[in-house]
Order: structure tokens, then sequence, then C-alpha cells
């Protein structure tokens, strides 16, 4: 059953970055004092990269335990370690170097030239593996119930490495699969599928710019998840939509409140 999605719309796509990184941190902070761990899901692109820049500046960075802190990824791009395209290289020049974490807590996608060589649905079925080996009894599924998921929204409504109509949107069963023909490059990726999407406590949906406009409209409108694969992400708890007001521009105003414009 899906959550009704909550909108938060800030002015431009700065003042969402930071909005969503003081959001981000409290989340974890409350999350460790309550079980004394966090989990997130980070995604890449420019709304993931800019929300992780935004929060390596933010003062309140040091309140979080970054060495009670797992980090997991939504999708990865099935290139060579250290790759600049890869999410994970991103992330790391974003803010994961300059924070305290503990290597182990720190879960990439496997790359193109690691132990799974160019099989990437071996990559995927390896990740999976990492997921269920990290899923206590309290999660009741194949993956750790995630504190915060993130996911950037495409133009095409795309999240993850789910774009509409290809098979891993479809998938029902498996909660991690590789992606052969992405209609961006590179082709070929390693994605959560929607099952493990909706494991989260929360799902943020990202959105900022008039190039995200369409999607938000069409993913917020009621459209089918093969079709618009962000209307099918959802959180068990709670589902966020972070916009700015570029990415908002095509919403109608009964959407969301004034207020958070």
């Amino acid at each position: 059953m899906s959550v009704v999605p909550q909108l938060v719309v800030h002015r431009d796509k700065e003042l969402m970055a930071q909005a969503a990184a003081a959001r981000l941190i409290t989340k974890v902070v409350d999350a460790q004092a309550a079980r004394g761990h966090a989990s997130v899901v980070l995604t890449g692109g420019r709304n993931g990269n800019g929300l992780l820049a935004a929060l390596a500046e933010a003062p309140a960075r040091d309140a979080v335990d970054w060495s009670r802190l797992d980090l997991w990824w939504g999708d990865e791009r099935f290139l060579p370690e250290g790759d600049p395209e890869r999410n994970v290289t991103q992330a790391r020049k974003a803010l994961l170097d300059s924070v305290p974490l503990d290597p182990s807590r720190v879960h990439a996608m496997p790359a193109s030239d690691g132990a799974y060589g160019r099989d990437v649905d071996a990559a995927a079925a390896a990740y999976a593996a990492e997921l269920a080996a990290a899923a206590g009894p309290q999660d009741h599924g194949p993956v750790p119930v995630f504190d915060v998921l993130m996911l950037g929204v495409g133009p095409d409504t795309h999240v993850a490495s789910l774009f509409p109509e290809l098979p891993a949107v479809r998938e029902t069963e498996r909660t991690v699969v590789g992606v052969h023909g992405a209609p961006k490059p590179p082709p070929v990726r390693v994605t959560l599928t929607l099952p493990a999407i909706r494991s989260a406590r929360e799902v943020w949906l990202l959105a900022a710019g008039e190039d995200k406009a369409e999607a938000a409209a069409i993913a917020l409108s009621g459209a089918g998840e093969i079709q618009a694969p962000a209307a099918g992400a959802y959180g068990r708890g709670r589902t966020l939509w972070l916009l700015d007001a570029a990415a908002a521009s095509k919403l109608p105003r009964a959407l969301y409140p004034p207020a958070s414009a």
C-alpha cells in the first residue's frame, strides 16, 4: 500500500539541498539515538550530489556519529572502480572522504573490474546477498529497513536505474538487478528494485530544475509505476518529495501548501 506523498517546495536548488541536508542530519541523529545506528541509501546525479555537498558544509554534520552509519546505494553505473562517473566516486568527493565513516559500513555496489568481471547480473546478485546478510529478524525481509532512501528523479520519471517500461521496473521478487540497455549512458547498471525501495521507512525523491517539472507532474498525477517509475517509489512510513520551485512549476498548487515555497 502506497503512502500519500508529502511535498516540500523550496525557492531554488541551493536552498533545497541545504534544507534536505539539515533534514537528513536530524533523521540520522534521531535514528542513532533510538537504535544506536542508522542506515541511509544514497543517490547520485545532480541533486543527490548537491545534497551531499551541502551536508559536507553543514555545521551540524558533526552531530552525526559517522562511525555508526551504514551507507548503501540505490543504483550504480557498472564501470571500473574509481571511474569519475560512478556514484560512489562522486559521493566520496562530495562528502564521504571528509567524514569519519567506518569503511565496513560503506556498501558500494560492485565495479566492472571487480570480482564479478563484466557479469552485471552476478554483481547484482552479490549486492542482494550483502543486503540480505545485513537484514536482521526485525526487518522481516531480504533487506534492512533503511531509515532514509533517497532517489533523484530523472526527466523521464526514472528513479535509481529503473527506467519506464524496461524489465527492471517490472521486477517484483529480486531486490537488486542488473540493467542492460539503459536509455542513458552508460547502458549497463546495477539497481535496487521497487520492492527493495519500498522497504525503507522513508523515501525521499529529489527534483530540482525546469527539466524535472514534467516528470514530477506525471509521477504525482496518479501515473502507473511501469510508465512512471517515480510513482512507484514510496516508503513504509513516509514518502517525501523535495523540490525547487522550477521542478514544481507544473504541479497544481493544491498539492502543496503555499508556505513551503
